[in-house]
């Protein structure tokens, strides 16, 4: 009995390990696939949405807009169409959250530098300041890369209605007036549907990994 067991042990050990894979390839094929909530306006804080939306709970989506970039070129829904993206409100000046918040998203460009389906969209808060040189200037300073990264400048009132009633990223009220002011550190992750996916705060590394492991989740769920 000992000789018949020594002489298929080896054979044991392989169909032991088989049947191991088999068990584990059944465990994960049995696994819900991890997916992200469409984020509606009533699932936020109140406090950050707009009262013209405060209350929709179903097809929220970006607004459509026409901005331009730091090249000068007209920037529109139709440079992010079949596209997921990362969009943040900074401006070139700012002293305190901004360089953060920009390094961070530069580590995101890094990580997506070789992605096709991923891009970011930076929008100016003082597009009087930011003009197209400025931003070009500020580009080409923080390692921005083209054809991964728009900074967009324009209308103030379209800017400031994106920040409030679209990408639901602003605390305050406001008009988006001379006097108006958004300062918000909160980068938003959007879908190819332009619907909210996650929001982060875009000074904590933390929330920055979270942000790239939920894209991740993302992508996978268009790979289905």
């Amino acid at each position: 009995m000992r000789q018949f067991f020594k002489k298929f042990r080896f054979l044991g050990i392989v169909l032991l390990g088989i049947s191991a894979v088999i068990v584990y390839l059944f465990y994960n094929a049995l696994q819900p696939q991890k997916t992200l909530p469409v984020y509606q306006p009533a699932d936020f804080n109140p406090e950050l949405v707009d009262d013209s939306v405060q209350f929709v709970r179903k097809y929220h989506t970006i607004a459509d807009f026409s901005l331009v970039n730091q090249n000068g070129d007209t920037i529109t829904q139709e440079n992010y169409r079949d596209k997921i993206y990362v969009a943040d409100f900074f401006f070139t000046t700012c002293p305190t959250i901004c360089p953060i918040m920009t390094e961070n998203m530069v580590t995101i460009q890094n990580e997506i530098l070789e992605d096709d389906e991923v891009l970011l969209l930076s929008h100016s808060v003082t597009p009087v300041i930011d003009s197209v040189p400025q931003l070009k200037k500020y580009a080409l300073e923080k390692g921005v890369i083209d054809k991964k990264w728009n900074l967009v400048t324009g209308d103030k009132k379209q800017i400031y209605n994106l920040a409030r009633k679209s990408y639901l990223a602003v605390k305050s009220d406001g008009d988006g007036g001379p006097y108006d002011m958004i300062h918000t550190e909160n980068f938003i992750l959007v879908d190819k549907e332009k619907r909210i996916r996650g929001t982060y705060d875009g000074t904590n590394p933390e929330e920055i990994e979270k942000l790239l492991n939920d894209l991740n989740i993302l992508k996978a769920s268009y790979a289905e």
